[in-house]
């Protein structure tokens, strides 16, 4: 009986161990991949990527894990973001995940709950980096990521989500 618990342990713990493994190096080998090719890969949002592979493969637990860790990662091996703006994107992250998981259970509705979870975590990232510039905290311009990449971004991320767990659930 010990061997069934402990194999199925494992065979549920798998996908997020690999996932947080595929995580640690995609966040490790992105800035380098990036520099390399001289393609602005940030643009696609490498972490929240990993976060919705966390969230739509593995459970609520791993998801915050891995919000609450590649900011910080990525800052103790590669220095970027700065640490003000590694704060500002691991609340972001955590923020987009627990928006996300509130919203699915109060309106049932994945493509809506993913999308707005997506859309208020980023209002709040840039209400609060705004913040941060004008205290002169962060020198910076407000957007970064140009507003068409985002909104492509965030139709790709949701759509995926979406056909996820349609496919999950058909």
């Amino acid at each position: 009986m010990n061997r069934v618990i402990e194999k199925s342990h494992i065979l549920q713990t798998l996908p997020s161990v690999l996932l947080d493994m595929l995580a640690v190096g995609f966040i490790y080998f992105f800035p380098t991949l990036s520099h390399l090719l001289g393609i602005p890969f940030y643009l696609i949002e490498p972490m929240r990527v990993m976060l919705i592979l966390a969230m739509t493969h593995t459970g609520k637990g791993n998801a915050y894990i891995l919000a609450l860790t590649m900011p910080l990662f990525s800052f103790m091996v590669s220095g970027h973001p700065l640490f003000v703006k590694t704060i500002l994107i691991t609340l972001e992250l955590v923020l987009n995940a627990a928006l996300f998981y509130l919203l699915v259970n109060r309106i049932k509705h994945i493509f809506p709950a993913i999308l707005l979870s997506i859309v208020m975590s980023k209002a709040v990232y840039y209400l609060l980096k705004f913040m941060l510039i004008k205290m002169a905290l962060i020198d910076a311009g407000l957007i970064s990521t140009p507003v068409v990449v985002q909104v492509v971004m965030l139709l790709l991320f949701s759509g995926y989500v979406w056909m996820f767990y349609k496919r999950k659930a058909g």
